[in-house]
Parts: C-alpha cells; sequence; structure tokens
C-alpha cells in the first residue's frame, strides 16, 4: 500500500491534491478539522469539500478528523501508516493577514507548530516521503512593494528591463520587511520544512505561492480572491475593495496546475528546496482587469465599495517566477490563465451562487 497524507484535505489545495493522489493510484488519508470554519465562518468553511471527497472516492479516501496542534493526534495517523506514507502534502494553514493579527496564538500555533509537528511526525516515521509544504509569497513581506512600480490605466507594472519584470525570483530578501503576523508564522514554517531537509537530509520542498486559486475554493472576504472576487458578482454581493486604486497586481495559479508541479516533485524529489508558485507573465491580473472579466463572463455588474487604506501586508504587485522549478522540471508546463479560471469558477457554482433576494 501507498499512501498520500493529505493535511487541508478539504480545502482548495488539500481536496486538489486528494483527488490528484488518488488518481494515480495512491490511498489518500486526509486530515482536516475543518478550522476553516472557525476562521472564516460559513463561507470559509470546508464541510461540503469533505463530503464530495468521500462521496466521490469511497475506500480511495479515508478522512481522519485530527487538528494538526495535536501531536499526539497526529502521531497515532502516522504510526498507523508508517512507511506506507509514500508522500506528504501539507495544506493545513490559517491563510489570512487580517484574521492571524486577531489571534495570534491560534495563527502561530497552526502555521509553524502544526508544520513542525507534520515535519517531526514525517522524520520519525515515513522519513523517505517527500515533504511538500504550502508555503506562500508573503514570506517576502512588503519587499515586493519597494519595486519602481509604474502606474498604468488599469495595473501597476515593472519596467520591462527590470531584473524581476518576468517574476519576483526566490532570492528575493525576507529579512528586514513588515510580513503581518501571517507572514511570520509562514516564514517559520517555511525555514522549518528547510531545515528538516538540510539537517535531517529530508526530501523537502516549501512551495511559495501567490494566488493559489479554483473551483475548489470556499470562498470568504478574508481568503481566496478570485473565487470571492467571482462570488460577489455572482451573488449581486459588494466586494470591499481595500487600496491601491484596485490596480494591484496578482499572479494567480489554478489548483490543477499547483498539483502538477507537486506530482513532479514527488517523482523526482530534492532537499530543502524553495519554489516561488504562481501564474508568472502567463496569468496575472489586477482587480480592475478581475472584475471586468467576471462582469463579461456573468453579463451582471459588479459592486465595489472602494475603502481607500490597503490592507497591512498586502503587496501592490507580485508576479511569481517559475524559472527555478521549471529548470528543474522541464516537463511541467502551466495550461490555466485568468480568464479560463473565472469561468470555471463561475461553471462549477452557476447553481450556488446565486442572486441574493
Amino acid at each position: 500500500m501507498s499512501v498520500a497524507l493529505v493535511t487541508g484535505s478539504g480545502g482548495l489545495i488539500g481536496s486538489e491534491a486528494v483527488r490528484h493522489f488518488a488518481g494515480l493510484g495512491l490511498d489518500v488519508v486526509g486530515i482536516d478539522n475543518d478550522m476553516r470554519r472557525y476562521f472564516f465562518g460559513e463561507d470559509g468553511s470546508t464541510s461540503w469539500s469533505l463530503e464530495r471527497l468521500s462521496r466521490d472516492l469511497g475506500a480511495a479516501y479515508t478522512h481522519c478528523a485530527v487538528d494538526i496542534r495535536d501531536r499526539d493526534g497526529l502521531e497515532q495517523v502516522f504510526k498507523k501508516y508508517g512507511s506506507d506514507i509514500a508522500v506528504v502534502i501539507h495544506s493545513a494553514a490559517q491563510p489570512s493577514h487580517d484574521w492571524a493579527a486577531k489571534e495570534p496564538y491560534t495563527d502561530f500555533d497552526v502555521n509553524a507548530g502544526g508544520t513542525l509537528n507534520m515535519l517531526e511526525n514525517t522524520r520519525r516515521h515515513a522519513i523517505d516521503a517527500p515533504f511538500i509544504h504550502c508555503s506562500t509569497n508573503k514570506v517576502y513581506g512588503d519587499r515586493p512593494n519597494s519595486l519602481p512600480l509604474i502606474e498604468l490605466e488599469t495595473r501597476y507594472e515593472l519596467p520591462e528591463d527590470h531584473r524581476w519584470y518576468q517574476g519576483i525570483t526566490e532570492d528575493m530578501s525576507i529579512d528586514n520587511s513588515l510580513h503581518s503576523i501571517f507572514g511570520a508564522s509562514k516564514v517559520a514554517a517555511d525555514v522549518m520544512v528547510q531545515e528538516y531537509g538540510r539537517y535531517f537530509d529530508m526530501k523537502t520542498a516549501s512551495f511559495r505561492g501567490g494566488t493559489l486559486t479554483g473551483p475548489g475554493h470556499s470562498a470568504a472576504e478574508l481568503h481566496g480572491f478570485l473565487a470571492y472576487l467571482m462570488r460577489c458578482v455572482m451573488e449581486g454581493r459588494t466586494y470591499n475593495l481595500f487600496g491601491y486604486k484596485g490596480k494591484m497586481v496578482r499572479d494567480a495559479i489554478h489548483s490543477r496546475d499547483v498539483l502538477t508541479a507537486f506530482e513532479a516533485f514527488f517523482r523526482a524529489p530534492r532537499s530543502a528546496e524553495v519554489y516561488n508558485l504562481g501564474g508568472g507573465r502567463h496569468s496575472n491580473t489586477s482587480h480592475i482587469e478581475a472584475f471586468r472579466i467576471a462582469e463579461e463572463i456573468t453579463g451582471r455588474e459588479a459592486k465595489i465599495n472602494y475603502v481607500e487604506q490597503n490592507r497591512t501586508g498586502d503587496h501592490q504587485w507580485y508576479v511569481s517566477s517559475m524559472a527555478r522549478f521549471e529548470e528543474q522540471y522541464p516537463e511541467w508546463k502551466i495550461t490555466y490563465d485568468v480568464p479560463m479560471i473565472l469561468r470555471e469558477i463561475y461553471e462549477a457554482n452557476v447553481d450556488k451562487w446565486v442572486p441574493q433576494a
């Protein structure tokens, strides 16, 4: 028996990982206690996703409602499957700047402590299993905001002759910048994943994600940019747009493209790797541009409440360079762009996200 162990299995990346590795013929064990409901309320709950996984995959999926802060509970799962664990995909996290500032202890215990718990259990019980960690571009703090941006009609942009015009690379410093409480807890997790790779010679990778998205997102205001934007337009909700004139730029990568990258690493793992992960120049958008695409797809006008003050820690412009990953895994290719992503989110939710009375 070969087992893929997936944390946050009801979330966007976790649920995609469950389906992807089950499709490769592995038995999948998911760990998820729906903390996302605690973080973001009913909008953020992953219960619908977990029910669908169990229904669709049957015996290929085993669910464990364990909190990743629960060391004893995690150890029981790892002891049960032991060396049968062929890969660990760690996607469970508290993902919001604003929420982290409300409960710093919880944020750090989940993001940093939970990651350490997963790493140590992998070392003790499945040391040969590649450990794939969902990190974040927020480990770079607000350093991207020091770039010499140019204001265009619908977006901010870098000059074409800038070294990072094609995307920010992994050599951007993570030091001496404002990270937000969330960003700091993710830095701790990211560095610990690297350390277990170097110190214990484990196969580990931190994937520093930009906007990871797709129809599997439980879209909530505090997390899930493109899915939440589309939900607002479809339901007639008012979208609160924070700062930068709506011209802040994000690169977006579909969860399926994320998982093909994870599979590539799983098949040829390396130690203590760090990769930026995003849509790059192929798939990026400003908020203004995303609203226009959503309006065109839905035939509905977006309701926007513009708030002058940007949120602490938000990036004004962020486009990932995946050159490092593509050099090491040249067969991997991105397949989705922003219009394709938004249309798929729309089609997946057209019967669920209906205009509110």
